[in-house]
């Protein structure tokens, strides 16, 4: 069994109702063998969500499907050719922030990392590469009361993750450790 078998039982990408955005939640093997994750830091003057550390993307145009969405985003945002997607293995659950009739669909994908990524700088302060089995180290996380909520926190030297974007990668690693090791 090889290291990307259990993303390829990811189900397929929803399209679900009110849908307006999509991220996309890039694996690569590096040159230890260990599979990362691509996040970023997103600039402390962004009007939403400032600071905040998220996946590559965005609101949809123009009627694009949300594979379609996540790939120009990523490419907007960190200089990820659309070419280095070598593999899209699915979904995961969409989630919502505080408008709950706008699920955020997480497309998640294999690519080729570039020599160097081309961060936008009006988008991306900084691109965040974690080993998926660091994320997995459950002592890393912590949760925090939010408005009533319980959330999960990981931090991170450059920023913290958070919100929905701590909620896809929670689902993300449940996966992995419900379907066989990273």
């Amino acid at each position: 069994m090889d290291k990307w078998s259990v993303y390829r039982s990811l189900p397929a990408v929803v399209d679900p109702p009110g849908s307006e955005a999509a991220v996309l939640v890039a694996l690569y093997e590096d040159a230890d063998d260990d599979i990362r994750v691509i996040l970023t830091k997103r600039p402390d003057d962004m009007p939403t969500h400032p600071g905040d550390v998220v996946f590559p993307g965005g609101h949809r145009e123009g009627g694009e499907e949300p594979i379609s969405t996540a790939t120009r985003e990523a490419w907007e945002e960190i200089g990820l050719p659309p070419e280095n997607i070598l593999e899209i293995f699915g979904g995961l659950e969409p989630v919502t922030t505080r408008d709950r009739s706008k699920p955020i669909v997480p497309v998640v994908v294999r690519i080729a990392r570039p020599d160097h990524f081309v961060a936008d700088p009006k988008e991306v302060d900084v691109i965040i590469e974690p080993r998926i089995e660091e994320l997995l180290d459950e002592d890393a996380w912590t949760t925090r009361p939010w408005f009533g909520h319980s959330l999960w926190f990981y931090e991170f030297d450059e920023g913290i993750l958070w919100g929905a974007t701590a909620f896809i990668m929670r689902n993300l690693l449940e996966f992995v450790r419900s379907n066989g090791s990273p």
